[in-house]
């Protein structure tokens, strides 16, 4: 007879069951999350819910509900308080299509990896759906989805514009950012009897108002807008016609990012307006105090790391990637104007404390498939641990968008010296037999560092370390908000003398984007071409794609930089985008007819050849009568069309 799993913690209720087992006859709060239920911190919605549980609230999950109709949602009843809904770990439309807006093969976060367990825009469609099962039950979003989505916004999928999400989904309130803070403050605040239409003054929220609201800020009567009280962003009308408008909402919303000095903002949508608190306060370092949030409260939750049982044998990817990795930190002040992780965790790094960590590797130790290997010992970025601003006035009234470009910022504290200590405690924690840093290394900040690069060398890489230069023309690097490739080849030479000194033959395995702004078919020659001198073959290369809220989103749309103001080119078009894609992968046959086309394009037809110079050789005779026969059959197509 088969013995049943004991786990350390009870699940969070996923069925009626499960709430009488504990004696529950209502929930306080009921998360929807677009994620498969893994109990594991990893997972936002999951991270959401087990930390409200440990502030004392009846909290149950809904994951992957049925979205086709409301009976699902009510599967745990009506919550006391209201329900959290979330699309996942990922953006819903993101989750699902690529950048050449085909169907990807695997949801990352689905039982099996299978697709189709959660619908397109699911924050959307599970707020209408909670809404239709309890119409009285307040709805609060949160998530990565609806933090990225919160303003009027441009939908790559769709190529739109779309308005704020909080209207689409029909709900109450609009957590953004990273939620800990403000989801105890409005859920301590409902238990004590407040109405949710009253809680209008907690920071990292927004919320809808009506147009009498909206012409009190749109009248505020200061000339200057350093000195008006509450921001007001071009309206969604505006930004749908005007995509200089967009630009310059793009630009008006990321000055008011950081918490020590950001204002709120507004922006009109028709007879309406969404008001938006300044973000939350960054978690405290850590350990919590009885007044606040810190970060080491968080991964001393209440945990099983393992998906629930209910999906017996089906593994789910994503958490097969982090499972026996341990974050340290969250926040990114690198301001990459391609990446949102910015956006939502924030510029300011929060880090838990030594003992925190040891605390979880000791867990990771006590789980039974638990071979002494930890995969990642990082975060956002691998190397941004305790790294702060020397002061915090400095920090608090400083509105740049970046601590590291154009250059890194005298302010910025780089010592690396407490990552250090504890990527040596880990390693050396009895039961643990290898410690690899995944997370992506930031270059700039390392090779300031080589008592860093040389314990990541000696100790924490596998044979190959991933890092991300992402181009090498200046034009394209200055879009990007990435340092220059003199600072990429630097740290390549630190960690080849370094691999060396510790007598091991390692690689790193640079990272590149093709597609982006500012990128230009002569921009991707130049980078395939230093591809080949420096004897370099990536085999994963991002195409961009244009996220909600990010900057070089902005650009891509509305072909404007936003902090600048002035145009900047842009490849929209797919065709263009698989050209770009191609130079970079100039040594695979595959990409040869491509690459061509584009080396052709950019009137760099020398580099078509079999001489050492050449990127690609010449078109073989099969070759062209393949590409004939494809053109016939493509003419042929459009005829019958």
């Amino acid at each position: 007879m088969a013995t049943q799993t004991r786990y350390a913690h009870p699940f969070l209720p996923v069925s009626r069951a499960d709430m009488q087992a504990r004696g529950w006859e209502q929930l306080d709060i009921i998360i929807v999350s677009g994620d498969a239920y893994v109990d594991h911190p990893a997972f936002g919605p999951v991270l959401i819910a087990r930390f409200l549980e440990g502030r004392g609230f009846k909290v149950g999950i809904i994951s992957q509900p049925d979205w086709h109709s409301a009976e699902p949602f009510k599967a745990l009843g009506k919550p006391r308080l209201f329900f959290g809904v979330a699309a996942g770990n990922l953006d819903s439309m993101l989750n699902r299509l690529t950048a050449q807006k085909k169907n990807r093969s695997e949801d990352q976060y689905s039982p099996g990896g299978r697709t189709n367990c959660r619908p397109d825009r699911a924050t959307i469609v599970y707020g209408q759906r909670c809404r239709e099962a309890y119409p009285d039950v307040p709805i609060v979003l949160g998530g990565i989805e609806a933090s990225l989505r919160r303003i009027a916004h441009y939908d790559y999928w769709s190529d739109k514009v779309r308005r704020s999400i909080l209207l689409d989904a029909k709900a109450d309130l609009l957590i953004f950012g990273m939620g800990e803070r403000p989801v105890w403050e409005v859920a301590d605040r409902m238990r004590r009897g407040e109405k949710i239409q009253d809680i209008r003054d907690v920071r990292g929220t927004a919320f809808i108002i009506n147009d009498a609201e909206m012409k009190t800020h749109e009248a505020d009567p200061a000339k200057r807008a350093a000195d008006r009280k509450v921001v007001v962003l071009p309206s969604y009308e505006e930004v749908v016609a005007d995509k200089v408008a967009f630009a310059r909402m793009s630009r008006d919303f990321q000055l008011e990012t950081n918490p020590g000095n950001g204002r709120p903002l507004a922006q009109r949508h028709a007879n309406r307006g969404i008001y938006f608190n300044p973000p939350a306060r960054p978690l405290d370092d850590g350990e919590a105090r009885s007044d606040t949030v810190a970060m080491d409260e968080l991964y001393d939750l209440a945990f099983n790391r393992v998906p629930h049982p209910m999906y017996k044998e089906e593994g789910i990817p994503a958490y097969e990637t982090v499972k026996h990795s341990i974050v340290l930190m969250r926040g990114c002040f690198g301001g990459c104007s391609f990446c949102s992780i910015t956006e939502h965790e924030g510029r300011v790094i929060q880090s838990r404390s030594a003992e925190s960590v040891l605390r979880e590797v000791r867990a990771l130790r006590r789980m039974g498939d638990f071979r002494g290997t930890i995969t990642d010992l990082g975060g956002p970025t691998a190397n941004m641990y305790k790294l702060k601003c020397k002061s915090p006035e400095i920090e608090s009234k400083c509105r740049k968008l970046s601590c590291v470009h154009p250059g890194v910022c005298e302010n910025l504290k780089t010592d690396h010296g407490p990552l250090i200590d504890v990527m040596k405690q880990v390693r050396e924690e009895p039961g643990v037999k290898h410690v690899f840093i995944a997370s992506g290394v930031r270059y700039d900040l390392a090779e300031r560092s080589p008592e860093y690069v040389k314990e990541l060398a000696a100790h924490h890489v596998g044979g190959q370390l991933s890092v991300a230069p992402e181009h090498v023309s200046p034009r394209v690097l200055e879009k990007m908000k990435k340092p220059g490739i003199e600072s990429f080849e630097r740290f390549q030479r630190m960690f080849a003398c370094a691999s060396e000194e510790a007598g091991k033959e390692q690689y790193d395995i640079p990272y590149f984007i093709s597609g982006h702004p500012g990128s230009t078919l002569e921009d991707m020659v130049e980078l395939a071409l230093w591809l080949k001198k420096n004897g370099k073959r990536p085999r994963q290369v991002q195409d961009f794609i244009p996220t909600p809220m990010a900057m070089a989103t902005a650009m891509y749309y509305s072909g404007y930089d936003p902090l600048k103001m002035e145009p900047v080119y842009t490849a929209k078009g797919l065709r263009e985008k698989r050209l770009q894609k191609a130079l970079l992968l100039y040594w695979n046959p595959e990409h040869w007819p491509l690459a061509r086309e584009a080396l052709e394009l950019a009137g760099r037809e020398d580099l078509i050849g079999r001489g050492p110079h050449a990127l690609v050789p010449p078109e073989t005779p099969a070759e062209a009568s393949r590409r004939k026969q494809a053109e016939a059959r493509e003419r042929s197509e459009r005829r019958t069309r």
